[in-house]
């Protein structure tokens, strides 16, 4: 269920395991405790599960799937790649197991440095329900997003997004060469849990069906510089 944001106090919903967001899992509560071993505060604990959750798995927007199983931050721990939604749902049941309060947001975002494969596969440059956490810090919530990892982030010449107090860690608007790089073009809320009906729902109605398969393993045929090349580049037609 939608919820509005709050300058007040989180909700009491963005501390308890869901379906897909399950913070009470022994994995996830595992590697979030192994995570933050040492740190001293929240802002600490945050910035070293958002590292943590941006770098692992790596990002590959070739692994859409609609099989539920897919998304459940337990099994998402066990993947060597996924894309936003999947990270996203990660990075908010790790910030519960350790205590700090945190939903998933959506957006939809236009990259117009999309490569021309993940264009011709999706049939659309816009890419809805981009996931992101929203994390409680500090008094008040912050927008982040583990997608990119380091080495992509190269690839796009942007730097990795880090964690800093009190500012929101969104996708670059530009890259490193001034160019306009994500476009965020609607907010679509925050969410206690993975609304993953609506999303597959809208994924059909935006790009078509059978556009997104039934397990991450269907796509993984397609090879992509972009996202599977070691040393790609991803450079403007």
């Amino acid at each position: 269920m939608t919820q509005p944001t709050s300058s007040s106090a989180p909700p009491a919903a963005a501390l308890q395991p869901g379906k897909f967001v399950d913070s009470d899992h022994p994995d996830v509560v595992a590697f979030a405790r192994r995570t933050i071993e040492g740190a001293t505060t929240d802002h600490e604990r945050a910035a070293l599960l958002f590292r943590a959750v941006r770098e692992h798995p790596r990002y590959d927007p070739y692994t859409l799937s609609s099989n539920p199983d897919d998304y459940r931050a337990s099994a998402v721990l066990e993947r060597e790649s996924a894309y936003c939604i999947p990270k996203a749902v990660l990075l908010c049941a790790a910030s519960r197991a350790v205590g700090i309060p945190a939903r998933l947001g959506f957006a939809d975002v236009k990259n117009h440095l999309a490569s021309p494969k993940l264009l011709a596969m999706l049939g659309s440059d816009l890419f809805i329900f981009h996931g992101y956490v929203e994390m409680w810090l500090d008094g008040g919530p912050i927008k982040v997003t583990p997608a990119f990892n380091a080495a992509l982030c190269a690839r796009f010449g942007v730097p990795p997004l880090e964690l800093l107090p009190g500012q929101d860690a969104l996708l670059q608007a530009f890259d490193g060469q001034g160019r306009l790089h994500m476009e965020y073009v609607r907010q679509r809320g925050l969410y206690d849990d993975l609304p993953l009906d609506e999303i597959l729902t809208e994924f059909e109605a935006l790009y078509g069906p059978g556009r997104i398969p039934k397990g991450a393993e269907n796509l993984r045929s397609i090879h992509d510089e972009a996202f599977h090349g070691p040393e790609a580049s991803l450079k403007r037609p």
